[in-house]
């Protein structure tokens, strides 16, 4: 039986926030200046070749570092990583440092490693279009790795119209 209230907003927001997620943390770069966010729509998007796709609010300035052929890291939150949660949930301005106090790992021009994510991808803009009051970036993968046991965060939210 259908539940009479389904066409309430309420409703609709509620069940829009039970799609389940997962949480990472972006990291990019742009010249010397780097930064890192929180994200929660990133979904792989192709086999052949590996890519993903993720979902940046228009607001976030890091969206416009994020252009064709720039690289960013996905580094995937453990279960119970709430300290990548806490430090990265507020979100940083463009030239704040980002990373005090965290281990990362930083390889050339490759935006940091969080060495206490569960695992990460590095990945190459290949394309993005803006979807409503967000952006969708593919990101080519180019190379990661599983640096923990353990299982990735997994992110419901209670209200699918706002974070």
């Amino acid at each position: 039986m259908i539940d009479a209230t389904a066409d309430t907003p309420d409703s609709l927001a509620a069940a829009l926030g039970r799609i389940p997620s997962g949480l990472f943390v972006l990291t990019a770069r742009s010249g010397d200046a780097e930064s890192g966010m929180l994200a929660s729509w990133v979904q792989q998007c192709s086999f052949d070749p590996p890519q993903v796709s993720v979902a940046l609010n228009n607001a976030r300035a890091v969206r416009d570092w994020l252009t064709d052929g720039a690289v960013f890291v996905l580094n995937v939150v453990p279960e119970g990583g709430k300290t990548l949660i806490a430090h990265f949930g507020k979100g940083f301005e463009l030239g704040v440092p980002a990373f005090e106090g965290l281990d990362v790992k930083r390889e050339r021009d490759t935006p940091p490693v969080l060495l206490a994510a569960h695992a990460y991808l590095v990945c190459r803009v290949v394309g993005s279009i803006a979807v409503g009051d967000h952006t969708l970036v593919i990101g080519r993968v180019t190379t990661g790795a599983v640096l923990h046991d353990g299982k990735p965060t997994v992110h419901v939210r209670k209200n699918g119209l706002k974070y």
